[in-house]
């Protein structure tokens, strides 16, 4: 009888990444949507921030309910390693424990319902066979694993580790193999893009990343995520501006922007220099910037959340998102005494959100009455006479989406293509667009 694979990967793109792998590892099981039905339920959690942890404890017990006897539930990921003694000892209904180190030998341990967790985080090569999900031409590409960072508020380098970069050769090589298999649309993903090769002397390693991509014939785009304050140079930013094939995108979680809070949050860049590196960035004929910010950290005043949001809206962020600042154990941020209460911390949250909802729309606005590169994904959920499609510009999912509803074309449209789309209008949040040409 086949045996049936449920498996759930929960937080980042990194994550996802690892969940790619573990599916590769575990080619033998059919991959199902029905938790009930399954004979190994997997999930990839994330511990990142405490809504993160509520949504990974809940994806267990939820499906605990829903699986059948004879199955066997994973814990993995984040979560799993940050608290590892704890959940063994308190979470009976997961029958087999690993972390952040055992991906790549997934199938052992469900072959010897065993829990493992290695002292050495694991990190995606090009020598294992991805499984990858959610499209046939974009892949997630990941460059590092770990961190050196030392912000006030993540625990993150404290269960993943230093920075360890992968070498530019690993990653020319699996982009050859992706590219061989039709996958075209590349986004490069790490704890930190922008401090990529540091941990082997190298000062530029995005730069060289991009030249290298820029070699590989039918890397059609790419697109780097999370670049970090003080290891994003003008240099870098420049580099992406004058790329043939990397978009003009970037992406900088700043967290804040008030001097004060900048130096609490332990962020390495103060406001002046941060600024400058934002023009530079805004100046790139067009650019797309997308941040993110955390509201209610320790110290956090009210002049420095106004100098915030008077930010924000001055520079108009194409996209943001914000996240309520949680208190966690590990971080020098919950030794600190200046704690904000809940309710202000919801406030603040609501107002910058707000603000950010406001730049967001802006910027969609402006792209009405544009030709853009987009490429159609499939039949939107919204109606199955509207397809669904996303600028090239844009990383895939968190961006938006396009819907198209005409086609001046004679053929019909192909799912995975690139087409060049006129937008039309702005109906809500979502652009609509005409398919002119190829």
């Amino acid at each position: 009888m086949e045996k049936k694979l449920h498996l759930v990967s929960l937080g980042c793109t990194k994550n996802l990444i690892d969940s790619e792998v573990m599916l590769g590892r575990l080619k033998d099981y059919t991959i199902t949507d029905e938790p009930s039905e399954a004979d190994l339920i997997i999930v990839n959690t994330c511990g990142f921030i405490e809504s993160a942890k509520e949504e990974s404890l809940n994806t267990i017990f939820t499906l605990h309910d829903q699986r059948k006897e004879s199955s066997v539930l994973v814990m993995a990921g984040c979560l799993s390693q940050r608290y590892k003694d704890e959940l063994q000892e308190g979470l009976s209904e997961v029958d087999i424990f690993t972390g952040v180190g055992d991906y790549d030998v997934i199938d052992k341990l469900v072959e010897e319902k065993r829990s493992q967790f290695s002292p050495k985080v694991f990190l995606a090569d090009e020598t294992l066979d991805r499984v990858i999900t959610g499209s046939n031409f974009h892949g997630y590409i990941k460059l590092s694993e770990g961190c050196n960072q030392s912000c006030a508020f993540c625990a993150i380098p404290n269960f993943k580790g230093k920075l360890n970069s992968r070498t530019l050769e690993s990653i020319e090589k699996e982009l050859k193999n992706m590219v061989a298999n039709g996958y075209y649309d590349f986004s490069f993903v790490s704890q930190d893009s922008s401090s990529y090769l540091r941990d082997h002397n190298i000062n530029d390693g995005l730069e060289q990343l991009i030249e290298t991509v820029e070699k590989i014939d039918g890397v059609k785009s790419g697109r780097i995520l999370y670049l970090y304050p003080s290891t994003t140079t003008l240099n870098l930013i420049n580099k992406i501006a004058q790329s043939p094939i990397f978009q003009t995108y970037y992406d900088m979680p700043l967290q804040h922007i008030s001097s004060n809070m900048l130096k609490i949050m332990k962020r390495g860049k103060g406001t002046e220099k941060l600024k400058e590196l934002m023009d530079e960035m805004r100046k790139v004929p067009n650019s797309f910037v997308r941040s993110t910010f955390i509201v209610g950290h320790p110290g956090e005043s009210e002049e420095d959340f106004a100098e915030l949001c008077d930010y924000v809206k001055e520079y108009e962020f194409d996209r943001a998102n914000v996240f309520s600042y949680s208190d966690e154990e590990d971080t020098s941020a919950y030794e600190m005494s200046e704690k904000i209460p809940q309710e202000v911390i919801d406030k603040r949250a609501d107002i910058l959100g707000a603000i950010i909802k406001e730049t967001t729309l802006k910027s969609m606005e402006k792209d009405i009455g544009k030709t853009f590169s987009v490429v159609v994904e499939g039949v939107s959920d919204e109606h199955d006479l509207l397809l669904s499609a996303r600028k090239l510009s844009w990383e895939r999912d968190i961006d938006g989406e396009i819907y198209i509803n005409d086609n001046e074309l004679e053929v019909a449209v192909e799912f995975g293509k690139i087409y060049n789309v006129k937008i039309t209008e702005l109906v809500g949040d979502k652009l609509l667009g005409t398919i002119i040409n190829e």
